[in-house]
């Protein structure tokens, strides 16, 4: 689907604040699901499947163009220098509103610096993959809680100059206190009662992370898995515009 095409998918009724993931295997599949999401979703998350194909920059640059923002969820994690680099690339390319680093004080301070101060482009800080519980940061060695990695992390992102965070929704209101009123806290493992949790150890309904204190959430196999994704789309908008 061509640009113009996409922009016949421009919000009327769309909540800003939902953001659905295109994990689909090809970006031919991720089309048919933004034209089958239609104006329902004005905010679209380009992560690493897509990235991988060869044209998720391609898709990135097609849905800014037809005014819809876009997420890419990238979460770079390299060395400083690397990770400078390539948020430079990223912030000038003009094909993302959002993107994602590791927590780490050095990739995180390494991705501000890059994206420089002329750019639009949010740097959002990943704290603890929501698919992660206690149990599984024990296991890969942290002597810690996941929520007490999350808040020395929020602490280090604000430090190091991120625009926000990546929290599951437990963590929301922790993200909320540290980082303030305008600190941007998104959240993945949204689940609304009716779908299933899928592989998300730390998840909540839509209403549940926005007064836990999300700026936005990402709910994404309860809308593009269902048969009737703009359906879906407009029954989480409608969740989000009760809380």
């Amino acid at each position: 689907m061509a640009a113009a095409a996409l922009a016949q998918a421009s919000a009327i009724k769309a909540d800003p604040r939902l953001i659905v993931p295109l994990d689909y295997p090809s970006v031919a599949e991720a089309r048919a699901g933004v034209e089958a999401m239609g104006e329902a979703v004005s905010f679209y998350k380009v992560g690493l499947e897509l990235f991988a194909t060869g044209e998720g920059m391609t898709l990135a640059r097609e849905l800014k163009a037809a005014g819809k923002q876009v997420f890419l969820d990238w979460k770079l994690h390299d060395i400083g220098t690397t990770v400078q680099k390539a948020a430079a690339v990223l912030a000038h390319a003009g094909c993302g509103d959002l993107l994602t680093v590791h927590a780490e004080p050095q990739v995180m301070a390494s991705a501000v610096r890059g994206r420089g101060p002329g750019s639009s482009l949010k740097i959002l800080a990943v704290t603890v993959l929501t698919s992660l519980s206690d149990e599984d940061l024990a296991e890969i060695g942290y002597a810690t809680t996941a929520r007490a990695l999350v808040e020395r992390r929020v602490h280090q992102a604000v430090a190091a100059g991120c625009d926000g965070v990546i929290s599951s929704p437990h963590e929301a209101a922790l993200a909320r206190a540290i980082g303030g009123p305008g600190f941007l806290v998104v959240t993945p493992g949204v689940r609304p009662d009716w779908s299933a949790k899928n592989d998300q150890a730390r998840a909540a309904t839509p209403r549940e992370a926005l007064e836990a204190g999300a700026s936005h959430i990402v709910c994404g196999r309860p809308i593009t898995a269902a048969n009737d994704p703009h359906a879906a789309a407009l029954r989480v908008a409608a969740e989000m515009a009760g809380a």
